[in-house]
């Protein structure tokens, strides 16, 4: 590879480097994304009832603007986060399948 295009393939990468940093930063400072209960149901592959159960259990955090009930992106984070925990957990007991599906809320 020649040098002059591996100086273009650098500054290439250092420009989409920072323009993610740039945008990373953005989101962290700005307001957290607020999803629809069909967006955020149809992101963890469950059905909009499931959801509900496991906002009414407490399990996912969601907030209510005007008549709408929204889940903060994050929530679906931190959701699979203790689903796949518990299934673990389960596991480790001898209890649990060890096959479960992470993206469904734990019982």
């Amino acid at each position: 590879m020649s040098d002059r295009l591996e100086a273009a393939l650098a500054e290439l990468a250092a420009a989409i480097r920072d323009e993610l940093r740039a945008e990373l930063a953005e989101r962290a400072g700005g307001p957290p994304e607020l999803l629809s209960i069909p967006a955020a149901a149809e992101r963890l592959s469950i059905g909009r009832t499931a959801l509900y159960d496991a906002i009414g259990r407490g399990e996912v955090r969601s907030v209510k603007v005007g008549r709408r009930r929204l889940v903060p992106f994050e929530a679906l984070g931190e959701l699979t986060k203790k689903a796949v925990a518990a299934a673990h957990a389960a596991t480790a007991r001898g209890d649990g399948d060890a096959t479960a599906d992470p993206r469904r809320p734990a019982a």
